[in-house]
């Protein structure tokens, strides 16, 4: 007996509401898996090229510290450039306060202080609370990434031991479904990250040689944070674009660098983003723009900085499962933006 389409709406609701909530409340015990999953999905065949050669223990041993190398890298990048910028706010205390006390003489001639009073507050105190919030936080990040670190290991030695089970599930329609969805995921996985790998680095290249052009101090900082922040889709490219003309007012002392450093960085962010990005991802990810906007917007509200990274990557697997069956077929047909056009479920041999 076929199910009604409304029954079939509704059902998909409560049970991508329920999981919601389990997200949210749910936080400091899903957060690691999920990233560490997002990890192994990549890394898995790194692993399963070499280990037919070299054997399973030598293989995992190089995948995980080649993984742990590039993540190590990526956010040593991010921990010098913000060094950098917090070294510069530092040494430049005066001059913000002078550039915030300057801005306001116009909004105060019509009655509008409101950057007066947050220039009355800006202090080398609140910069102190402020390193001492960040110093908390990276504690928090290394013990995180070390309970992602032992769940990739984990995960990557019972790969294969997790794959047989599935394959070996009584209804060998759904288990050769997910199978095909696992690998598939991995799939677009791999080419999200390729994608904006490409698109970050020729942000970071275009921004350093930008800053250069106008002259801006801390150059190579900006381009090495706009390189890092470009993997937080949107977000990391508004930090950007807001952050750079501040500093050019903060320099220069004027209106009129700071609002040409804004329209130089709108305009890297919009050819990389609205062309190279769609020009090297095509319609490999089957999903549309408003879907990858509002993931990044869910997934910061629940879980931060990282729900901001791993919204679009939730968005694709979940998208790709759904592709698998064909109760929720529809659901992938709907939110594909037409990427997907003629798509088939996949069927058991």
């Amino acid at each position: 007996m076929e199910k009604n389409p409304i029954s079939n709406v509704t059902s998909v609701t409560v049970m991508l509401f329920v999981i919601l909530i389990a997200c949210k409340f749910g936080q400091a015990v899903l957060e690691p898996v999920v990233f560490a999953v997002f990890i192994i999905a990549i890394a898995w065949p790194l692993q399963k090229s070499m280990q037919a050669r070299v054997g399973k223990a030598i293989a995992l041993t190089v995948t995980v510290v080649m993984t742990a190398a590039v993540v190590l890298a990526l956010f040593s990048l991010i921990a010098w450039g913000g060094r950098e910028v917090v070294e510069w706010i530092r040494q430049n205390l005066d001059r913000i306060q002078e550039a915030a006390m300057t801005s306001t003489s116009w909004l105060e001639e019509h009655d509008i202080f409101v950057f007066t009073l947050m220039a009355e507050h800006f202090n080398g105190a609140s910069l102190v609370r402020l390193l001492r919030t960040v110093a908390v936080r990276v504690n928090t990040i290394l013990a995180f990434a070390v309970i992602v670190l032992i769940y990739v290991i984990l995960g990557l030695s019972e790969a294969e031991f997790v794959r047989a089970r599935i394959a070996s599930l009584g209804n060998q329609m759904t288990g050769q479904r997910l199978l095909e969805g696992g690998r598939k995921i991995g799939e677009k996985f791999r080419t999200y990250m390729f994608v904006r790998t490409i698109a970050s680095i020729a942000t970071g290249l275009a921004v350093w040689g930008f800053a250069k052009f106008m002259e801006l101090e801390m150059a190579g900082a900006w381009g090495v944070l706009a390189f890092a922040l470009n993997y937080l889709p949107y977000i990391g490219s508004l930090i950007v674009t807001a952050l750079l003309p501040l500093f050019a007012f903060v320099q220069f002392g004027s209106f009129e660098t700071p609002l040409f450093v804004f329209l130089g960085v709108s305009v890297i962010q919009f050819i990389i983003g609205s062309y190279l990005e769609p020009v090297f991802s095509g319609s490999a990810l089957s999903i549309s723009p408003p879907v990858v906007l509002f993931s990044i917007v869910l997934w910061t509200f629940l879980w931060g900085a990282l729900g901001a990274f791993l919204g679009v990557p939730l968005s694709i697997a979940a998208l790709t499962i759904c592709e698998q069956f064909p109760s929720t077929q529809w659901v992938a047909d709907l939110l594909s933006g037409g990427r997907r056009m003629g798509a088939v479920a996949p069927r058991p041999s």
